[in-house]
């Protein structure tokens, strides 16, 4: 059994910028920890590859976040989540926290009877996503939506881009069409686009993504493992890409943390 100390680094991957979204929630909400954020870039993104090579990615960026002495896991990819946490959980012994569309409550609370979801293919196409679909909303219409090109256009910092704009309304007016009342973001990457989309749906609209939801339960798992870091010192927090950081960097240009953000090979 391996041993984790309390003020060991909480470790986060994704692939990609996107886990970002995930890993600032769990910063605000746990300011003491330390935390190592791998930015698995160069494989973005993981939506489009089978469930082997999603696997084989998801052993190495846990593998080089144990070696860095990580005591807890965040996999801040649903794509990840939905087709390799399974088998992260049964071949490692420290806890790993997933993520998933937040389905449950877009469809106990819609109005309409109607609720979209944006997301990778990988998402969308895996066994977690039905199962979790048909026990929590059954009865009610879910409007799916594969999200192509917007990861690359994020990796690539062309947020606020013409072409991000358009296929956004692509994506979106179908959506409207069936009256949604909640969007489900279903891909790490797509908080970031909040800001387009709210432009977009009509103010009725819920969007839902679920980096809070992650960073509650990450506590929650430290809490119960008496795992919480016992210093009341600022974390320091590591970021790693293995492809350029220029994304990174603009991303997480306004944050007041102790940070420092570099290229990797891995």
């Amino acid at each position: 059994m391996r041993m984790s100390s309390n003020n060991n680094p909480i470790g986060v991957f994704d692939s990609g910028v996107g886990g970002t979204s995930v890993w600032q929630e769990i910063i605000k909400l746990l300011p003491f920890e330390n935390t190592i954020y791998l930015a698995d870039s160069k494989n973005a993104p993981y939506g489009i590859k089978s469930q082997e090579e999603i696997i084989a990615l998801s052993i190495k960026n846990t593998e080089l976040l144990l070696e860095k002495g990580c005591k807890i896991i965040v996999v801040a990819c649903n794509t990840a989540t939905t087709n390799a946490i399974a088998h992260l959980r049964s071949h490692y012994d420290v806890p790993f926290i997933g993520i998933e569309p937040a389905i449950k409550p877009a469809a106990l609370h819609t109005k309409t009877n109607a609720v979209g979801i944006l997301a990778t293919k990988g998402t969308l196409s895996s066994e977690l996503f039905a199962k979790t679909s048909a026990t929590f909303a059954k009865d009610v219409q879910i409007v799916e939506q594969v999200g192509t090109g917007l990861v690359e256009l994020i990796e690539a910092n062309q947020l606020d881009t013409n072409e991000m704009h358009q296929l956004l309304e692509q994506y979106l007016h179908p959506m409207m069409e069936k009256h949604i009342d909640y969007l489900i973001l279903g891909c790490t990457h797509y908080p970031y686009l909040i800001p387009q989309i709210q432009e977009i749906l009509p103010k009725k609209v819920t969007i839902i993504d679920s980096g809070e939801a992650v960073a509650r339960q990450t506590k929650n798992i430290l809490d119960q493992n008496n795992l919480l870091h016992t210093s009341n010192q600022s974390g320091l927090h590591l970021i790693y890409s293995n492809t350029d950081v220029t994304t990174l960097k603009h991303l997480l240009k306004d944050l007041k943390v102790k940070m420092e953000i570099k290229k990797k090979d891995f």
